[in-house]
């Protein structure tokens, strides 16, 4: 009689810490359950607030590109003139990425501002004494310019390859000459590639380049010294919607458009006279990297399917291409940045801040290949 008192009191105490372990794991699934939500809620929250940044970030550019005139990488800038046509005004075209202008502008009339611009002191110039395994110029747009001192392209560059870098890239600059704009050097106006080349030639005078970092270094750079001069440059071509790809066209037609005017032929011109005059240096030519254009805020369209009336970002950098292959053989290499970069629509998002300009993460991927390339050029026998 005990023994089956004891078996049904074991089986009640079974039975009781069996529902009490069926509550435990409810009471856990239910907090699974609202933990859960509250993740879901917390993520929807994230989300629409980084929509909500984005949307201010696009109205805030919006409102830039309006008063400064378009979305050019710089503030170069272009009006409508007629159907489908544009034409360079004038009044915004002069490019404002460098402190040393605004430094002047405001000292200029106020003696305090001018003698407190004045050290007291003229300082020594800072004499770097790292040994480098190579000497790379840059030649470039804002691709290049942007954050040229806080982990930029360039600066990327010269770490990976321990190269002593000089930087003239130039925000808002375009590879060839804007229409007006002429292959004349007694007269010569333009910060073009074709202007900071023929500056380096010494074919120009270097007064237009006067408060920018290019102006400083075609005083103290000695470019005979240079093993790789890398050209970037497209973006702010296509963006023109003036500048053409090339002034021959798949019909067999010509443009009645000197080459310095067409994108294709100002590559070709600057290739061309770096390499008569520094025979032993290599150029590595990059075209645009994968874009997406926004105007007011709104998406328009991207490298693949934009075109403003001289063909996408896309054809523009098969451009770059072909002049490539016209001179391979004379050391130079391409870094295809539209389709090695890694930069897509896919890792847009993360990759591009504005749709064009790149982020860190950006500019880390964009450097990874010219790294290896220029690294392989250099050190053919590994």
């Amino acid at each position: 009689m005990r023994y089956r008192e004891n078996t049904r009191k074991g089986r009640s105490n079974g039975n009781a810490l069996l529902f009490l372990v069926m509550i435990g794991f409810c009471i856990l699934a239910i907090i699974e359950i609202i933990y859960g939500q509250v993740q879901i809620r917390m993520q929807k929250e994230r989300m629409a607030l980084e929509e909500e940044n984005r949307q201010t970030v696009q109205e805030l550019k919006a409102e830039w590109d309006q008063l400064k005139g378009g979305p050019n990488v710089g503030t170069e800038s272009t009006v409508e003139v007629g159907e489908g046509k544009t034409q360079t005004n004038e009044s915004e075209k002069t490019l404002t990425n460098t402190e040393q202008q605004d430094t002047a502008q405001q000292s200029e009339g106020n003696p305090d501002a001018q003698q407190a611009a004045q050290p007291e002191e003229a300082k020594e110039p800072e004499v770097d004494e790292k040994e480098y395994d190579m000497q790379i110029v840059f030649l470039g747009d804002s691709i290049l310019d942007s954050d040229r001192e806080n982990h930029g392209v360039a600066s990327l560059i010269s770490e990976g390859c321990n190269a002593k870098v000089y930087n003239m890239a130039m925000g808002g600059t375009t590879a060839a000459l804007l229409p007006g704009e002429q292959y004349n050097f007694e007269e010569w106006g333009s910060r073009s590639l074709l202007g900071v080349v023929n500056a380096i030639l010494g074919n120009i005078k270097p007064d237009i380049f006067d408060g920018y970092r290019a102006g400083e270094i075609l005083k103290e750079c000695d470019f005979s010294k240079t093993d790789f001069f890398v050209i970037e440059y497209g973006i702010n071509d296509f963006l023109s919607r003036q500048i053409a790809q090339s002034k021959y066209l798949e019909n067999g037609e010509t443009l009645n458009e000197s080459e310095s005017h067409t994108y294709a032929g100002a590559l070709e011109i600057a290739v061309t006279l770096l390499k008569e005059r520094f025979p032993d240096a290599g150029i590595l030519l990059i075209p645009p990297h994968y874009c997406q254009i926004f105007e007011d805020g709104k998406y328009i369209g991207d490298s693949y399917s934009l075109d403003y009336g001289c063909g996408t970002m896309v054809e523009f950098a098969r451009c770059a291409g072909y002049v490539y292959s016209q001179h391979k053989e004379d050391g130079v290499i391409f870094y295809n940045a539209m389709e090695e970069s890694g930069i897509d629509a896919y890792s847009a998002e993360h990759c591009l801040e504005d749709g064009i300009h790149l982020t860190e993460e950006g500019r880390k991927r964009y450097a990874e290949v010219p790294i290896r390339l220029i690294l392989s050029a250099f050190y053919p026998e590994e």
